[in-house]
C-alpha cells in the first residue's frame, strides 16, 4: 500500500515538474552598460536556479516564463533583479541596464624602491649630469646651434639665439637664477646636517644671526665643496673657522 502512495505521488511530482518546464521558453537579452567589460556576468533564473553568463557583447539566453525572477550578478556591476514579464519575449531587444560598482580605496601604500630608476631601466645613461629646473633653462638659452645658415653669423656655426639671450640679459638673469639655486641648495644640505642647537650652543652663534651665517657659510666656494662631499667632520671642522670670522664680524658692526 505504501509502495503505492509513493509511486502515484511519484508520477504527481514528475508531471507538475515536466509542466512547469513544459510552460518555460528561452528567453534571449542583452546586458548594456558604461563599459565594454560585459562578458562573464551571471544570469540566474531565481525560481529554477537555471543559470547562465553573457558572452563578451553582454548577450544571454536562458529558460524562463512570464512571472520569473532573473538575477545578474557580478564583481564589476551591482546585482539586479528583473522580474519577465509576457512582454520580453515578444521584444527584439530584451535589455538589462546594469550600474557598475564604484570601489573606494581605504588606504593607500607608497613603497619606494631605490634600485629602479631611469639609469636602472636604461632610459638615462649612466654617469650623464643631471640638470635642475634653472639649469637647464640657462642651458637652452645658451645652447649652440650647428644647423645655423651661414647668413645669420659669420661662420654658420652658432646660433642667433644665444647672441640674442646675451644681449637681453635674459642669459644673465638665468646665471643669477642658477646660482641662487644652487645656493638654497646648500642651505637645505646645511640645516639637514646641522640642527640649530649646534649653531647656537656649539658655535655660539646668536639665535637671530644663524640664517646670515647659513648665507654666510655658502658663499664660501671651499666650503660648498666640503659640504657636497657630506663630509661631516671636515665640514663642522670649515664650519668652526667661517663661524669665529664671522663672529668677528658682527663684533665689528655692533660697535
Amino acid at each position: 500500500m505504501i509502495n503505492k502512495v509513493l509511486c502515484v505521488l511519484c508520477v504527481v511530482l514528475s508531471q507538475t515538474a515536466w509542466t512547469q518546464n513544459e510552460e518555460r521558453i528561452i528567453i534571449s537579452g542583452k546586458i548594456v552598460s558604461n563599459t565594454n567589460d560585459l562578458e562573464g556576468v551571471y544570469v540566474v533564473n531565481a525560481q529554477t536556479e537555471v543559470m547562465t553568463t553573457t558572452n563578451a557583447e553582454g548577450a544571454f539566453s536562458i529558460l524562463a516564463k512570464a512571472g520569473d525572477e532573473l538575477v545578474f550578478s557580478s564583481i564589476q556591476f551591482k546585482e539586479k533583479r528583473v522580474l519577465v514579464t509576457p512582454e520580453n519575449f515578444s521584444e527584439l531587444n530584451f535589455i538589462v541596464k546594469l550600474n557598475i560598482v564604484m570601489h573606494q580605496l581605504q588606504e593607500v601604500i607608497i613603497r619606494r624602491y631605490d634600485n629602479i630608476n631611469a639609469v636602472a631601466l636604461g632610459i638615462i645613461p649612466a654617469g650623464q649630469k643631471t640638470y635642475t629646473e634653472a639649469e637647464r633653462k640657462l642651458h637652452t638659452v645658451t645652447a649652440l646651434n650647428a644647423t645655423a645658415s651661414t647668413s645669420s653669423l659669420a661662420g654658420g656655426s652658432i646660433s642667433a639665439d644665444p647672441l640674442l639671450n646675451f644681449l637681453s640679459g635674459r642669459t644673465a638673469m638665468l646665471k643669477k637664477e642658477v646660482a641662487v639655486e644652487k645656493k638654497e641648495f646648500f642651505m637645505k644640505l646645511l640645516e639637514k646636517m646641522f640642527s640649530l642647537d649646534h649653531f647656537v650652543n656649539r658655535l655660539k652663534i646668536p639665535n637671530e644671526y644663524v640664517k646670515g651665517f647659513e648665507y654666510y657659510a655658502v658663499e664660501n666656494d671651499k666650503f660648498t665643496t666640503i659640504l657636497n662631499s657630506k663630509n661631516k667632520t671636515s665640514t663642522e671642522f670649515l664650519l668652526g673657522e667661517l663661524a669665529v670670522k664671522y663672529k668677528e664680524i658682527l663684533a665689528v658692526e655692533n660697535k
